[in-house]
């Protein structure tokens, strides 16, 4: 696999559709990713055929690593929420020869990485663009699907991270279109969560309702388009009905935002994921704003919270170095 390293550990990010991974120095105070590879998860059969594919391609072998997951951390074998992948813990280290294998859910990763961010990985959305977000700070991002962490604490008295799998609550559906995709979906699926809606399938959901090409829920043979190609459409101004999606999708993401935030008790709002950064200043002339501030006497309290954007193209493996050295430092709410 490698020559052995004691240096260096391996980090990886494993989502519903891409697998990345890295090197990094725990003892580094500044977390550098090394030797960064983005792998298509269709191309392997399991989790562990892409690391190994991963380690024999930068020829060295780690002997500590730190996994986050799209998956809850709970159980064995994790499986991948929006993938079919699953895997054990203890078959995986023993496949990678590993002395230490951590792991931590793919967005709590994301929200370890927010206080590592330099000013030029993010963008002031709306408020203040401070050089540190006060705490604690709401963490979501539409990517796969729907990731939704916290964070707390500060720069001087230590950051902690706490998981949750909040974009599987309850979708609330405001206006007739918005009742009309959540109809649509119920026939479909039972249960409409917010992820079903903000995520890249979600766009594809939200196009083909304002299409018209869903019809009654009985015809549920609908072809979906390709939400970088609604994105495309949107920002080109080719075609309307791609930029009432993307309307659409923006003006949910402010609802769900808002409530995350008050249930947080949030002073401050990241947004990650690999969707929203493709289209910011659309975002900020969208109805974001005003359907996150929609909250009756609670509005003036959200007004005041800063909004950014993560643009940094790998948040989850930073995050993930960023947490083996809290780990290392006796973090007890660090992986598992």
């Amino acid at each position: 696999m490698g020559t052995a390293t004691t240096q260096l550990a391996l980090v990886a990010d494993i989502g519903g559709t891409r697998s990345r991974f890295a090197l990094t120095d725990p003892a580094d105070p500044e977390p550098r990713l090394l030797h960064q590879r983005s792998l298509p998860n269709a191309g392997f059969a399991s989790l562990q055929d892409s690391a190994r594919a991963y380690l024999a391609d930068v020829g060295l072998r780690p002997l500590r690593a730190m996994f986050a997951v799209a998956a809850p951390m709970t159980g064995d074998p994790i499986r991948l929420t929006n993938h079919a992948w699953s895997f054990s813990r203890a078959e995986l280290q023993r496949v990678l020869d590993l002395e230490e294998l951590r792991l931590l859910n793919d967005f709590a990763a994301v929200a370890w990485a927010v206080p590592a961010l330099r000013a030029t990985d993010r963008v002031s959305l709306h408020g203040r663009d401070d050089a540190e977000l006060p705490g604690p700070v709401s963490v979501l991002g539409p990517g796969t699907g729907l990731g939704v962490a916290q964070l707390v604490g500060s720069r001087v008295r230590g950051w902690q991270v706490v998981d949750t799998e909040g974009g599987h609550a309850a979708f609330a559906p405001v206006g007739v279109q918005e009742r009309d995709l959540a109809a649509w979906l119920e026939a479909q699926f039972g249960r409409v969560s917010n992820e079903r809606v903000l995520s890249g399938a979600g766009l594809a959901r939200i196009d083909a309702v304002v299409r018209g090409a869903v019809g009654t829920p009985a015809g549920m043979s609908v072809v979906l388009r390709e939400p970088a190609a609604i994105v495309e459409a949107a920002l080109g101004r080719q075609e309307p009905d791609a930029r009432c999606a993307l309307q659409r999708f923006c003006a949910v993401l402010g609802s769900v935002a808002g409530d995350i935030a008050l249930i947080h008790g949030a002073r401050s709002v990241v947004i990650a994921g690999g969707i929203v950064p493709r289209f910011i200043p659309f975002l900020r002339d969208s109805a974001f704003r005003e359907r996150f501030l929609a909250k009756g006497r609670l509005a003036d309290r959200l007004a005041t919270l800063p909004i950014q954007v993560v643009t940094h193209p790998a948040p989850g493996l930073l995050g993930a170095a960023v947490a083996l050295r809290a780990a290392d430092g006796g973090s007890e709410s660090v992986g598992i």
